[in-house]
């Protein structure tokens, strides 16, 4: 199952497919895919460098 981030408050939930409206800020937001595809962050099934606001 795919990892969703809000790219408004960094929220990270899994579902198949992002809602439309944030389940933490109640916004809608854009929603980052940030699932893992190395090996380096297979443990937790999502990478956080991803949708990060740095």
């Amino acid at each position: 199952m795919p990892s969703w981030k809000c790219s408004n408050c960094g929220y990270t939930f899994d579902a198949d497919a992002p809602p439309k409206q944030c389940p933490s800020c109640k916004e809608k937001c854009e929603f980052v895919d940030n699932s893992c595809y190395t090996p380096d962050c297979a443990d937790s099934g999502r990478d956080d460098r991803i949708g990060s606001k740095r």
